[in-house]
């Protein structure tokens, strides 16, 4: 299960809806158990270094936010990311990216230009797809 406050959601669909029809990327900060329930207090906006219909959240943002994480409590537990005219599901492009198995990917998916659905997975440790994990923001379950 992944906890995620209504408005740090609505800054990851902001941006999704920003950037289309490109894809929007960022970090997902927060607390929890491995790849068991998960708090996310914090996201942090990434530039698209990929472009286009892909995504690759920049280097020195992961960097810089880890020294910042550093002996806290808290800790990168996922990343965020939009697929413009597409599902909020997991590609087979997102599978071939999926090199660390306990972080959470969290999908929006935008049609047109809106947010339309937002969903969050974690790989499965097999590397054979995604498992899709339960996202609650404000008491909703998506």
């Amino acid at each position: 299960m992944i906890l995620l406050p209504p408005a740090l959601l609505q800054i990851i669909v902001d941006a999704a809806e920003a950037a289309y029809p490109e894809e929007c990327c960022g970090l997902l900060v927060g607390h929890g158990e491995g790849r068991g329930d998960l708090t996310v207090t914090g996201v942090e906006p990434s530039p698209n270094m990929a472009g286009g219909k892909r995504f690759e959240v920049s280097a020195q943002l992961r960097f810089d936010v880890m020294r910042a994480l550093e002996g806290g409590p808290m800790r990168i537990v996922g990343h965020y990311h939009s697929h413009p005219d597409h599902a909020a599901a997991p590609s087979p492009r997102d599978l071939e990216m999926a090199w660390e198995p306990d972080l959470v990917w969290l999908i929006t998916s935008v049609m047109d230009g809106r947010a339309a659905q937002t969903t969050a997975h974690i790989p499965l440790s097999d590397g054979s797809g995604f498992g899709e994990l339960k996202l609650i923001s404000n008491g909703e379950t998506s």
